[in-house]
């Protein structure tokens, strides 16, 4: 559900809203703003209304306006279930975050499950599983067959099809129940459970699944890591649960610069092969094989990526 659905809980402030809506869609951001400015007087905690507010306030060109919006609402939600702050961070107002907050995630994709497919494979022209199984399977020096797949963000299981028939055993963990139940309508994980990306809610996951660390020998991470910026966390993760010698192949979206991450107004990260290499380094995995490619699409522009096959040392 969008902010701009969440109710006030007052009747008039939600029809206005609503009227707020409809001239939004209709190109007219800077209107909306004054009828939410409007809402809001009635109804002044509603974090969602701030957060719409915020949004049309931006569209309007009025930046320092979306600001005071969005700080309004961060005031109101500690736990940052909009993503305010990562908004602010777009708008320079405040610096980039490490990750976006762990709430915020969770409900975006609780309530994109539904459509998530639909939306992602059929509009945007998502095509990150197949390519990535691809790169795994022509990449030289590396097993054709996994005895244990651990598939991190695993979503709706677009990933697990493309690589079930070459794996004993595959594992699925998603921070998302709602995507966790879209991939366990395709019956191809043996075990699938939810966890975040932060290092010990994961391995708490994982060890109730009967896994312990250092037993998998493939790990899979397709179109999740832009949901991070520093790459640490997860690549602790990811060396606890890898045998020696094991297979992490993931995706990115190619940040087209030399250095470091950076947070698109997408609310999205973007990281450098550099960086990239430097953090798997870092972390004992060496780069096998690479492949840049477009991933999807963004409003109607592509989105490049690149996509790695790397193993971890003995």
């Amino acid at each position: 559900m969008l902010p701009s659905q969440l109710s006030s809980g007052d009747v008039i402030a939600d029809r206005r809203a609503d009227y707020a809506k409809m001239l939004a869609e209709g190109g007219e951001p800077a209107s909306a703003g004054e009828l939410m400015e409007q809402a809001l007087e009635l109804v002044p905690h509603w974090a969602a209304g701030w957060f719409t507010l915020a949004t049309y306030r931006e569209k309007a060109g009025d930046a320092p306006g979306a600001i005071a919006a969005l700080n309004e609402v961060l005031a109101l939600d500690a736990g940052d279930v909009f993503g305010a702050r990562l908004k602010l961070a777009v708008l320079g107002a405040v610096a980039v975050p490490d990750r976006p907050p762990s709430l915020y995630v969770e409900r975006l994709f609780d309530d994109y499950a539904d459509r998530f497919e639909t939306s992602l494979v059929g509009k945007l022209g998502y095509s990150v599983p197949g390519k990535l199984a691809a790169l795994i399977a022509g990449t030289a020096d590396i097993s054709t067959h996994f005895q244990l797949a651990v598939d991190l963000g695993c979503g709706t299981g677009l990933f697990g099809p493309q690589i079930r028939g070459r794996v004993d055993r595959l594992e699925g963990f998603d921070l998302s129940k709602g995507m966790l139940a879209k991939a366990a309508e395709k019956g191809v994980y043996d075990h699938l459970g939810q966890a975040d990306l932060s290092l010990e809610p994961l391995l708490s996951g994982v060890f109730d699944a009967g896994l312990a660390p250092g037993r998998a020998d493939l790990i899979t991470a397709a179109d999740v890591l832009m949901y991070l910026g520093d790459l640490h966390g997860v690549m602790a993760i990811t060396r606890m649960l890898a045998a020696d010698n094991a297979v992490f192949a993931f995706s990115v979206e190619d940040a087209e610069h030399p250095e470091g991450y950076v947070l698109r107004h997408s609310l999205r990260f973007a990281h450098s092969e550099a960086y990239v290499r430097e953090v798997l380094a870092d972390h004992g995995f060496a780069v096998q094989d690479l492949a840049r490619s477009i991933i999807r699409m963004d409003a109607g522009k592509p989105v490049h990526g690149i996509l790695f096959i790397t193993r971890k040392s003995a």
